[in-house]
């Protein structure tokens, strides 16, 4: 699913499953971000890290969901619906992600209910993936979204 103007709330059905990527994941991003945002020497010393306890650079969790919510808002939310969010539930990181990995994101559709108190609105809650070439997981959360509803839609 591409990110249009005509998805709205009522285009986000429970049970929907949306995979979208790649993004591979590059040793100078993850340097870059880490001295900025995560300085710990398992993420910006190569030499370091391979005598730590992954044997190798890897990228801060921070990173990896960066990563995530970029290709969320380039893959997957509509730009004209998407309004805002109110957090993440239950956000883990399963294993390192490293320089070349190619992350892909799926995000299935747990829940879609109406706002009780805007009801130009709706709230998703979705289950997003991020997941390894191979599948496995490297991090999950459960999303939290505000969409706005179709023009015009009642009930």
């Amino acid at each position: 699913m591409a990110p249009e103007a005509e998805l709205y709330f009522e285009d986000f059905v429970p049970g929907s499953v949306h995979e979208f990527g790649p993004a591979v994941v590059d040793e100078a991003e993850i340097i870059e971000f880490a001295r900025r945002y995560d300085p710990q020497p398992i993420h910006t010393d190569p030499d370091w890290a391979r005598t730590g306890p992954f044997g190798g650079l890897i990228a801060s969790g921070w990173h990896t969901a960066a990563i995530t919510m970029r290709l969320l808002v380039d893959q997957y939310l509509p730009a004209a619906a998407s309004l805002a969010s109110p957090g993440i539930d239950e956000l883990r990181w399963h294993r390192p992600v490293r320089p070349g990995d190619e992350l892909r994101v799926r995000v299935t559709v747990i829940e879609a209910r109406l706002s009780r108190s805007k009801p130009d609105r709706g709230l998703l809650r979705s289950r997003i993936e991020v997941v390894e070439a191979d599948g496995s997981p490297v991090m999950t959360m459960i999303g939290l979204n505000l969409v706005r509803r179709r023009p015009g839609a009642t009930g």
